[in-house]
This record gives structure tokens, C-alpha cells and sequence, in this order.
């Protein structure tokens, strides 16, 4: 785990001074103020022998900013994942968007979905990441004034670069120091920048949907039609 908590600090550090512009007000990192719950997840789920990666866009407001895992609904970290500690505040803090950590009584829908699915097909949390492990491709959440979520690609290119060549750097160093042998981004985002990184690495890289309740698809039957991308990427599921 040294080599992953080096990966993690790098990155840290690496998007620690860019700088962000308007419409974009507030920034959140929670590899900083929520690095304790962050590194618990890496302890216990991250050396069980996944073979394949979810990859997702970047931390929520009500999910991964709030509890330092990706896709971090809080109850399913609380009672599945079993981690419910190690959030602080952030530096500074959006009115609108303020961080309650394992105090929040407000839900990510796409995290319910994505770990409701993982509990639904695998039970315990310790036989789904054997096969699986979830990480964000992008570590910085993005507010504007109203406290709507900005999302990576919808940056000025100037500010996305550095951005994504960092987050390259540390995907490409997670999928060699785990040797992952799947990359499923979740979503188009997620997908199409692991091709754009992992280009040189034997891996195979795919994309299944996303369960964002902004999707149409999503809202009617996700967790049917992520299998269905997920067999369709040769990633095969328990009977």
C-alpha cells in the first residue's frame, strides 16, 4: 500500500496549485480533507486482487466530497464499506455545498447505484473488490456560485491540461501498481480519457454507462444495462 499512498500524495500535490476561474468559485479536494477516510478504503479494499478498474469522472458533492471514496454515498460507505471516519473541512468552504462528511443526511444517487449493484451482485464488500476496485479519474470537485457542479470537461482548455495530465500520471501508475487488466470507464468522460492515457499499456479499456440520475437510461433499468456493457467489455459477473 506505500506505493498507492505515493501515488495518492503525488497527485495531491500535483493539483494542489492550479488555479481555477470563474464560473468555477469553490474548489474541493478530498484527497486533502478527507485523506484519513481515503486511505482506509486503499488499506482495506485496494490489495484484494481486483482485476478490473471502475473508473469514474470526479468526485460528487453529495458522495465523494463528502466521504473521500469515489462514488461515496454515505450510508453505502458507512454499512457496506464499513468506513465511516476521517473527514475534515476544507480550507474554504461553498455556503450552498457545505461538507457534513459521515454527518451528511443527503444521498448520491449514483453512488446508491453503483454500490447497491456491487452489494446486490457480490454481498460482502471484500468478495467484490477481489474483482473489482472503483477510483475517480479526476480527484477536485468544481462548484460555481449557485453551488451547481461543474464537471471536468466543461473547464477552459488552459485549466483542463495540467488537470489531465495529472490525473494521466496517476491513472497510468494505479493501473501498473495494481495490474489491472480492465479499465471501465463509467461514463463517456471516464472512458475516453483512460484510452487517452492507458494507450500505452496493455490494458484492455472499455466504457459502461453511467448511473447519474441525468441519464434517461439510467433512470429506467442501470443496473441491466451496465451488465450488459460490462459482459459486452469481457468482463464477466458471478453466476
Amino acid at each position: 500500500m506505500q506505493k498507492l499512498a505515493l501515488i495518492v500524495e503525488a497527485l495531491t500535490e500535483s493539483t494542489a496549485d492550479l488555479a481555477f476561474g470563474a464560473p468555477v468559485c469553490h474548489v474541493y479536494r478530498p484527497l486533502e480533507y478527507a485523506a484519513q477516510a481515503h486511505a482506509d478504503y486503499l488499506q482495506r479494499y485496494a490489495g484484494l486482487g481486483a482485476g478490473i478498474l471502475l473508473l469514474g469522472m470526479n468526485p460528487g458533492p453529495f458522495g465523494m466530497c463528502q466521504t473521500g471514496i469515489p462514488f461515496g454515498d454515505v450510508q453505502n460507505v458507512r454499512d457496506w464499506l464499513e468506513i465511516g471516519a476521517g473527514v475534515e473541512k476544507p480550507l474554504k468552504e461553498h455556503p450552498a455545498r457545505p461538507i457534513l462528511g459521515f454527518a451528511s443526511t443527503r444521498g448520491e444517487v449514483s453512488g446508491r447505484r453503483l454500490w447497491g449493484w456491487a452489494q446486490g451482485a457480490f454481498g460482502e464488500a471484500d468478495a467484490f473488490f477481489k474483482h473489482f476496485f472503483v477510483w475517480n479519474y479526476c480527484p477536485l470537485a468544481f462548484l460555481e456560485e449557485s453551488g451547481r457542479n461543474r464537471t471536468p470537461d466543461k473547464l477552459p482548455k488552459h485549466e483542463r491540461d495540467p488537470l489531465f495530465a495529472a490525473c494521466d500520471i496517476a491513472l497510468c501508475e494505479l493501473v501498473t501498481e495494481l495490474e489491472f487488466q480492465h479499465v471501465i470507464g463509467v461514463g463517456r468522460f471516464a472512458g475516453g480519457r483512460a484510452q487517452r492515457a492507458l494507450d500505452n499499456l496493455e490494458v484492455k479499456v472499455g466504457t459502461a454507462p453511467h448511473p447519474s440520475p441525468a441519464s434517461p437510461a439510467a433512470n429506467r433499468n442501470w443496473v441491466e444495462i451496465f451488465e450488459c456493457a460490462l459482459r459486452d467489455n469481457g468482463v464477466g459477473l458471478p453466476v
